[in-house]
């Protein structure tokens, strides 16, 4: 049984390069610290439509924001209960895709999967195939934009060029650990719905989680039987065009990091953020390419998180451990039991940059002696 363990507030401060959360600027974190106001006044509409059309700015889309209080697992789960009747397929590649369709079939949704083996990425042209050979005609498409748990950057935009071709078909992104850091063109690749949480690569406090919602994802929730509550597309937008607010109180300190973290990544612009991202991702794959190996298919790699091939069985436990209490930086072993010290994991997104990621595989080197 758990024991509780007091929080001290008395702890060494450590850089974080997990998947997640990842590092906060000082101001935003200071955002959060502004005196309390009610959820209802005029101030509140003035921060809530400020964050989300300053998000649909710069993730350049005409399609509606929602943003709420919750992790991006609450639009895994309400885009599945709001666009799905019966059938949906599932493409699976790692555990985040794999728990999608966990929470479809929870849901009492018929799932059905296009299974790939961890580390290996989805196939547009498998997709393609799927939909014109099943007798089905599925409801939604799933897909994990960057699965983090291996590693893997799968081609959405190309996924989504197919599913347009199916007009009865919708198509849903757990974008959570990559949009932000790693640009995609939503309206371009009719992208019907994308979600992500504002830890990952939006580099702000955990709390809040973004959806990206199309018109016919709108309108195909209006004709269903049920959809989510609280994380009801309709529930959500039609509050936000009568009132400028959420239906629910929300975290308002988070909204006011947000509002300040925002401003910053219009400031930098969508591509520039994209570039910077990729420059990271870059000089990670050449040092983990020199010194190990990459877990995922090549040409398929994350541009926000790389997972490393423990090719010299280092202990990874052990090196995490003398890296964070000798240098206080954190990165993080593989996912789960089944990649946990066969891989490891660095996350290259939010404010990093290539001399800060490099400063984490220095000290890599220096611990485990490559």
């Amino acid at each position: 049984m758990t024991q509780k363990r007091e929080y001290t507030g008395d702890y060494p401060d450590k850089t974080l390069y997990i998947p997640g959360p990842t590092e906060v600027r000082e101001d935003v974190v200071e955002a959060m610290c502004e005196p309390m106001f009610g959820h209802r006044m005029d101030q509140m509409t003035d921060l809530y439509t400020t964050i989300v059309e300053d998000t649909k700015t710069f993730l350049d889309t005409d399609n509606d924001v929602i943003i709420l209080t919750a992790s991006g697992t609450e639009f895994m789960e309400s885009a599945i209960l709001n666009l799905v009747d019966e059938d949906v397929l599932v493409t699976t590649c790692g555990s985040f895709s794999e728990r999608q369709a966990n929470v479809a079939e929870r849901l009492g949704k018929n799932v059905d999967t296009l299974e790939y083996e961890w580390g290996q990425a989805v196939k547009p042209e498998d997709v393609r195939q799927r939909l014109e050979e099943s007798e089905k005609t599925y409801d939604v498409v799933t897909c994990v934009m960057n699965e983090s748990s291996t590693g893997v950057r799968n081609p959405v935009e190309a996924i989504g060029d197919v599913v347009a071709d199916f007009p009865d078909t919708l198509f849903v992104v757990d974008a959570v650990s990559a949009l932000g850091g790693d640009y995609v063109d939503i309206d371009e690749h009719d992208i019907d719905v994308i979600f992500t949480s504002v830890q990952k690569a939006f580099a702000m406090p955990p709390g809040l989680a973004v959806c990206v919602v199309s018109d016919d994802a709108y309108e195909r929730e209006v004709e269903s039987d049920s959809a989510s509550w609280y994380g009801g597309f309709q529930r959500s937008l039609d509050y936000y065009d009568r009132k400028g607010q959420t239906h629910s109180t929300p975290a308002i300190p988070v909204m006011l990091a947000y509002r300040k973290q925002m401003k910053h990544m219009l400031e930098e612009g969508h591509r520039a953020r994209d570039q910077r991202h990729e420059e990271m991702a870059d000089y990670t794959r050449k040092w983990a390419r020199e010194h190990f190996d990459l877990y995922p298919e090549a040409g398929y790699e994350s541009q926000t998180v790389s997972c490393i091939q423990n090719t010299r069985d280092i202990d990874v436990a052990a090196t995490i451990e003398e890296v964070s209490e000798k240098y206080d930086m954190v990165f993080s072993n593989g996912y789960g039991s089944t990649l946990g010290e066969k891989t490891f994991r660095i996350g290259h997104m939010g404010e990093h940059d290539v001399e800060s990621i490099e400063a984490l595989t220095d000290a890599i080197e220096d611990v485990a002696g490559l």
